[in-house]
């Protein structure tokens, strides 16, 4: 079956120049989005890296072969097979250059000469000597002679299955030296291309020299292993990009596994100084040093280079693909410096400053909120007209939904609101951070309290909101985070001045640094992988961008909600005048809010009653369009078209509407199509409001209440940082409270565990104390 497979795409050879082949010409299929040209040069940022065409692939050693370096990882390369012929099925121009054939070619002599030492020794020696067969040391040149036919006929087979046609190339350091060996060399890569067949290369490693150091003449790289070799292929056929995969997630700064040792995200030419190799992998002749020296001439030649590792099990299976959608995987090298500092400095940055916010006293914090607050008044009018600016591009774009710009606009209201907000706030700072939460005597003289501190760095990211970003900014200095702001590019006019303005407080007392906005190119999904820098993530905007986030966050907390499908119950024993108040309110206020209505739930008894008619003439001229729920359709001979979803979040001026009949019905509707946000009952029956209050297990639950009212400034929180509807930390709208988090701190005075064992002295008392410490002599004396 294999051979089957395997003649139905003949393989093409190439050996130092010469070509053979067996193939028919094959169309290129048509590419999937704008590709560029060959060539436009190296790439400025990540993001361009979607429109390379013509990619290099360059597997090491390590990638390629087994742990024991005898034979080949035949799971890693059938995932890299897979993504390259999915890029080259795109329309793009795939080459290979591929180590292994020496590993390959030692597990198949190995086998040869073990075999043929234990039939020699069994008809010479016996049985008994077999145990004493030792290995003879196996020459690389003869290992890449009896490997190389096996490696490929491996890539042809696994290329098969993607109807993909390979051809074999060949090449020394001596192919490059040779001008028409070269020209040979170029011209057949270019037809290869043409007919959509991908090229698979190698050194010759049968017959090439050992490398020879320094060699390297009037700017042209030796080809001494395959780095070298992949970076003179890239530049000699004008590649767009160079994906060099080894067993390392790219370049750091000193060598991986020291302490302090750092992931390099985009690396430019002049940083070369900054960093300290290590050695090289476990097997292949190249090092890091070897990779960032071909990766930086290939840089120079016109293409861009990205070093990532390829052995990784959970990310080998996408690497290929992920960096050239862009995302953040490996290091690139990049000859553009941005003006600005990285995400990862910005991080750092805040982190510093953020320590210093939490080490100030708490009337120090509150004076940099009200400084805020005044400047959200003294320059509205620079607001109103960065605002503006968004406002006008948002509308002439036209792609924003009716939601979406009234989220985006700014008001004289709204600044007013959020500065009366923000003072709120700033009178909480006051008893936030290191407040003494429980105070307990474990023995005389030993004294635990708990007391209260920051979470560390919170990653904000919100759409187009820019109210967000003022709040955001004083709750976080209100508990002494540092904070990290990622907002929609909708905004990016009023984000950048309303920055500005939370900088310009901050710089009362010096931590103008705690407080980033992250301008760059930076993906959501990439900023979720900042794992080891950033300690809370806080999504603020659509269920799409939550559940984007809670996908994407690897090993950071995500403090948010997905959806925002609250419910109004009106139950039998409503009074007209609170439901027709609280239903408009709930739906009509605000609908774009989380905490709107989207179902209403209604009593069967209130059906054909002029209760009823009032709340659907009410609906009506507000213009709410109404969706029947299955239950309530049944009712209808005509009437509103069904509910899409029961689960819809509309977010504008629609709800669903359905009939129940009972309590206990509309409670198990809501635990059923709810989103655990916020739900309220209308109703004059206290014993049925309590039922629903205490049966549901939302974040916010109300009685003759408005849905809106599930709001951080109207639960005189100040503001809020979002609305959480998880099961443990900060639930419903989370303010200050919800950004603290606790550490333990206990006084002795020389104890020890000993102390308190079967043969110690003394015996635990666990007195609790009052949370005002008594003055530091009195305590002593106690």
């Amino acid at each position: 079956m294999l051979l089957q497979r395997l003649s139905l795409c003949p393989r093409l050879r190439l050996v130092s120049g010469s070509l053979t082949r067996g193939h028919q010409e094959v169309s290129p299929p048509q590419t999937q989005g704008p590709l560029r040209a060959v060539h436009g040069g190296p790439f400025a940022h990540r993001g361009e890296l979607r429109q390379a065409k013509r990619i290099v692939v360059k597997l090491g050693s390590a990638v390629v072969t087994r742990g024991d370096e005898c034979g080949l990882a035949l799971g890693r390369l059938a995932s890299i097979v897979e993504q390259v012929a999915m890029l080259q099925n795109q329309g793009r121009e795939m080459m290979i250059v591929t180590s292994g054939a020496v590993a390959f070619g030692k597990q198949r002599l190995r086998h040869e000469i073990l075999l043929s030492q234990s039939v020699r020794q069994a008809l010479h020696s016996g049985q008994n000597q077999l145990k004493d067969m030792s290995m003879p040391l196996l020459e690389a040149r003869a290992c890449a002679a009896a490997g190389q036919s096996g490696l490929m006929a491996l890539y042809e087979a696994m290329f098969t299955q993607y109807s993909t046609c390979t051809a074999q190339i060949l090449v020394t350091n001596l192919d490059f030296h040779d001008d028409q060996k070269r020209r040979n060399l170029n011209s057949t890569l270019q037809e290869l291309l043409r007919m959509n067949i991908v090229p698979i290369i190698n050194t010759n490693d049968a017959v090439v020299p050992p490398p020879e150091p320094n060699s390297d003449l009037q700017g042209v790289i030796s080809i001494k292993d395959n780095d070298s070799l992949a970076a003179r292929l890239a530049v000699e056929m004008r590649a767009d990009l160079l994906i060099a995969l080894s067993d390392v997630e790219g370049l750091y700064d000193s060598p991986p596994g020291t302490d302090d040792a750092k992931l390099i995200d985009i690396f430019y030419p002049g940083d070369q100084q900054s960093i300290t190799y290590g050695t090289k992998s476990r097997v292949g002749i190249g090092g890091m040093e070897a990779k960032v020296k071909a990766a930086l001439w290939a840089l120079q030649g016109g293409t861009s280079v990205v070093i990532a590792n390829g052995t990784l099990p959970k990310v080998t299976g996408h690497v290929i693909t992920d960096i050239v959608e862009g995302k953040k995987v490996g290091t690139f090298f990049s000859e553009v410096k941005p003006a600005g500092p990285t995400v990862e400095q910005q991080t750092e940055g805040a982190r510093n400053a953020g320590r210093t916010l939490a080490s100030l006293q708490p009337h120090q914090r509150s004076e940099i909120i009200c400084k805020l607050a005044d400047l959200l008044m003294e320059r509205r009018e620079e607001i109103m007209a960065a605002n503006k600016m968004d406002m006008d591009l948002a509308v002439s774009i036209g792609q924003l939904s009716p939601a979406m710009l009234e989220r985006l606009t700014l008001s004289p209201a709204k600044l007013g609101s959020l500065a009366l907000g923000l003072r709120q706030i700033a009178v909480a700072a006051r008893d936030s951070v290191g407040r003494v939460l429980r105070r307990t005597r474990l023995a005389s003289g030993l004294e635990l309290e708990q007391v209260s501190v920051p979470i560390g760095v919170l990653l904000v990211i919100f759409e187009a909101r820019p109210d967000c970003l003022p709040q955001v900014s004083a709750l976080a200095i209100a508990s002494g985070n540092a904070l990290l702001l990622k907002g929609g590019k909708e905004a990016a006019h009023s984000n950048r001045l309303l920055h500005q303005l939370s900088q310009e407080a901050l710089a009362l007392h010096g931590v103008g640094e705690a407080v980033q906005l992250v301008s760059t190119r930076e993906e959501v999904e990439d900023l979720c992988r900042l794992d080891r820098m950033v300690d809370l993530i806080v999504p603020r905007g659509s269920s799409q961008l939550v559940r984007e986030i809670q996908r994407a966050a690897r090993g950071i907390p995500v403090l948010g909600h997905s959806e925002g499908v609250c419910h109004v119950y009106v139950d039998a024993e409503a009074s007209p005048e609170k439901v027709l108040k609280i239903v408009r309110d709930s739906k009509c206020d605000y609908p774009a809010a989380c905490n709107a209505m989207e179902t209403l739930l209604i009593h069967r008894d209130i059906l054909r009653t002029p209760l009823f008619d009032q709340i659907i003439d009410m609906l009506r001229t507000e213009r709410v369009k109404i969706h029947a729920g299955p239950s309530f359709a049944s009712y209808l001979t005509f009437g509103p078209s069904e509910a899409p979803s029961l689960r819809s979040e509309y977010g504008a001026l629609e709800c669903s509407l359905e009939v129940v009949d009972s309590l206990q019905e509309a409670v198990q509707h809501i635990q059923k199509y709810g989103s655990s946000h916020t739900d309220a009952i209308v109703t004059e029956n206290e014993e049925t409001a309590e039922k629903f209050l205490q049966q549901l297990d939302s974040a916010c639950v109300f009685w003759n209440a408005s849905t809106r009212f599930a709001d951080g400034y109207r639960f005189g929180l100040g503001a809020e940082v979002g609305i959480s509807t998880a099961r443990i930390h900060a639930r419903g709208p989370v303010g200050l409270e919800g950004l603290l988090t606790t550490k333990w701190v206990l006084r002795g005075g020389g104890h020890t565990a000993a102390d308190f064992s079967e043969s110690g002295s003394l015996t635990y008392l666990h007195e609790t104390l009052p949370l005002t410490p008594p003055p530091a002599g009195q305590r002593d004396a106690n």
